[in-house]
């Protein structure tokens, strides 16, 4: 996975999305990030398995629409279940270790935590973990995180840090291949939270890969459908991107909405996603 893949396929979107009343050509769209069209082409195919139209197909608010609506059934039965469902190329068999109430009010004192850098198919990511489990996944800007660090002290007040990037490395590889290996090791997170979000955050575990939930459907999940905008906070406080997916959370129209990692790589990941269970659907 390569860094300067995401970056030239986020280029790539953002000028669309810039130029869209104009509808851009392929042609334009490589020139804009400096290849031919052929090596356009290979690069999303090296990136998302799809071809660059395909993979612009699944960036439209169409198709977010539709994947609401094919969601709904499977997510009825993840729910009903407790499992996370049919749709996932596989398990990450994420599981959720939450603090104790008198660890929640000590605020990490007695933790040591390890973080460092790692390379991700959405650019560079953030990651930490205690003994217990991953405790941040973040994406940074051009490999810039001490604003990450100081979420990481924000939650966690009294725990020792340590950079490792050893660490680092390997467990970014171990979370991004995950989705795409059927015998990755289980992952658990390790998170301090009210429990609110805590509901909200295993909650969203259960949205399988390839597909999205509405807001009021997760508020609805939770057992309070009033509570989207309180629900909507929960998912922008979620510490651990991609492995807890609050970038499968749009809004009921169809706009992939907000995303602390930016709305841009919001849209890539779902699409990235969306590009890699349409390929696992052609071989199953």
């Amino acid at each position: 996975m390569s860094s300067n893949d995401y970056e030239r396929v986020e280029a790539s979107i953002r000028y669309l999305a810039i130029h869209r009343e104009r509808q851009p050509e392929l042609a334009d769209l490589a020139a804009h990030i400096g290849l031919s069209q052929s090596h356009l082409h290979r690069l999303f195919l090296r990136w998302a398995g799809v071809t660059p139209k395909r993979f612009l197909e699944y960036l439209t608010v169409q198709h977010a629409k539709q994947l609401l609506d094919r969601s709904e059934s499977v997510l009825g039965a993840a729910y009903g279940s407790g499992l996370t469902g049919p749709g996932r190329l596989h398990d990450h068999f994420v599981t959720v270790e939450a603090v104790t109430p008198g660890e929640y009010r000590n605020k990490g004192a007695g933790l040591t935590i390890r973080f460092g850098t790692g390379d991700s198919p959405f650019g560079p990511v953030f990651v930490a973990r205690t003994e217990r489990g991953v405790c941040r996944v973040g994406f940074t800007t051009d490999g810039v995180v001490s604003a990450e660090i100081e979420a990481l002290r924000r939650t966690w007040e009294h725990a020792s840090l340590e950079c490792d990037e050893q660490m680092a490395e390997a467990l970014a590889r171990s979370i991004f291949s995950a989705p795409l290996e059927a015998d990755s090791r289980p992952l658990t997170v390790h998170v301090r939270g009210t429990n609110f979000q805590l509901a909200v955050w295993r909650a969203l575990l259960r949205v399988p890969f390839g597909h999205v939930v509405s807001y009021g459907r997760l508020a609805a999940e939770i057992g309070n459908k009033q509570a989207s905008r309180a629900t909507g906070g929960a998912v922008g406080r979620n510490p651990i991107a991609f492995l807890i997916p609050c970038h499968r959370v749009i809004r009921a129209g169809g706009i992939t909405g907000g995303y602390a990692g930016g709305a841009t790589r919001k849209r890539c990941m779902l699409a990235w996603e969306a590009s890699r269970q349409s390929i696992a659907g052609r071989r199953s």
